[in-house]
């Protein structure tokens, strides 16, 4: 059954969802309040790098429309996804501004639609919102939660096959109309009440992060005794109970999801009288993770980084993405240049996002110029790029063949017989 969608916001959910549904067969118009933006996709552009997405949209064109205007948009829209950006606030809170934002450009007219938030949002956000369209007199709008589970890089491949697709209502049969729109897509549909759905996006990602960090902590506990930290999360991946998933160790996590979506469930616990101390813990190992490359370097390279030259390959939060939101990379360049030291770095497809945000850095045109008269190299991304240089060439070119591999994606064994020093996180 073909539906008519409205997806407000044209950025990485946004984007996904409007193309994605568009393959399932319905007619989407996506709405963002950035023309620039719009202009891009209606001339067959695409403003973010998302692997598989131009080919999606350029694929179900017939099908999908780009505007400004609310009135276009809405004019015969049956469902509505919010898809806006629900970024922190200075006190750890989400901001829910984009939120208020579209109740207030809604349709006047009295045709039955659902409002469906995409964007993740503090629990209770769903009853705040169905609280003020009756307030407003919205009562022919009804409201449903259906919470993204998309990873950037992978983001076409998780909505098309999801390990589920959770739909929180309130109302009989607006869940069972959300959940028709999935139709062709063969994965489990769990059907609940809104705050419960609202929690399961909350609780996911915190649970992720939490794998992340404790790994990370028996890492550093593994360099401290002499085991190593891959042949440690192997054996415990092996356990069902545990499984392998999120327990590679390294410089800690970023990106647009997991520091913004533990930092407000750790709000939302403390507004509600509830001190949610692992997550304190969680949030603490993160950012320490990050800082402790910069020991490991003065280690090689003595206290003093002034004026040593450090490549930094990838600046992305994680491969196939150009997002740098909370990547680990501007933390280390930040308090690299803060020691005076000269830093570098290349990434494939992040390097302008990076060079507006740390003017400092230079950003060099390829892997092999970043590299050149490094005294020391940090592997912040795991790029497939950057896992297939041409390592003996790498170790020419460098002043010193200091390798740190923040990932441990690289072989440090093979580094290591050509004359690297080589040092990964948690490893021998």
């Amino acid at each position: 059954m073909v539906s008519r969608l409205a997806v407000v916001g044209a950025g990485y959910v946004g984007l996904v969802t409007a193309a994605c549904m568009a393959h399932l067969g319905h007619e989407v118009t996506a709405l963002d309040v950035d023309a620039d933006k719009i202009e891009l996709l209606r001339g067959g552009g695409v403003p973010i790098y998302e692997p598989g997405l131009p080919e999606l949209i350029a694929a179900n064109r017939q099908r999908m429309a780009f505007t400004t205007d609310l009135a276009t948009a809405y004019s015969s829209a049956e469902f509505i996804f919010l898809c806006v950006d629900t970024p922190p606030t200075y006190s750890g809170d989400a901001d829910l501004s984009r939120v208020w934002q579209v109740l207030d450009g809604l349709p006047l007219d009295a045709a039955e639609r659902v409002l469906v938030t995409k964007s993740t949002v503090p629990v209770g956000t769903g009853a705040l919102v169905k609280a003020e369209l009756d307030l407003r007199g919205y009562r022919h709008i009804h409201y449903a939660s259906n919470p993204e589970f998309l990873r950037e890089g992978t983001a076409i491949e998780d909505f098309m096959q999801p390990d589920r697709v959770v739909v929180g209502a309130d109302e009989p049969g607006v869940a069972d109309a959300v959940a028709r729109l999935y139709q062709g897509i063969d994965s489990p549909v769990m059907i609940t009440d809104v705050a419960s759905a609202e929690m399961i996006k909350y609780a996911s990602n915190a649970f992720l992060a939490t794998k992340i960090s404790f790994i990370n902590e028996i890492a550093n506990v593994c360099e401290a005794t002499g085991a190593d930290v891959t042949v440690v999360a192997r054996g415990m991946g092996l356990d069902h109970r545990i499984g392998p998933h999120f327990l590679q160790a390294g410089i800690g996590y970023g990106g647009s999801c997991f520091p913004k979506d533990v930092s407000a469930l750790k709000q939302l616990a403390g507004n509600s009288g509830y001190h949610f101390q692992l997550l304190n813990a969680v949030i603490e190992v993160n950012e320490l993770q990050k800082r402790k490359v910069i020991g490991k370097l003065k280690r090689y390279l003595g206290d003093e980084l002034r004026g040593k030259r450090i490549a930094l390959l990838g600046l992305a939060f994680k491969p196939n993405t150009d997002d740098i939101r909370q990547a680990s990379s501007i933390v280390l360049a930040g308090r690299l240049i803060a020691e005076g030291a000269q830093v570098v770095g290349y990434d494939p497809v992040a390097m302008e996002n990076m060079q507006s945000l740390v003017p400092a850095l230079c950003c060099m045109p390829s892997a092999l110029s970043a590299l050149e008269d490094a005294d020391a190299c940090v592997l912040v991304t795991e790029w497939e790029e950057f896992l297939g240089l041409d390592w003996a060439a790498v170790k020419e070119l460098m002043s010193r063949p200091i390798v740190i591999d923040g990932r441990n994606a690289l072989d440090g064994a093979s580094l290591a017989a050509m004359g690297f020093i080589y040092e990964g996180v948690g490893t021998k």
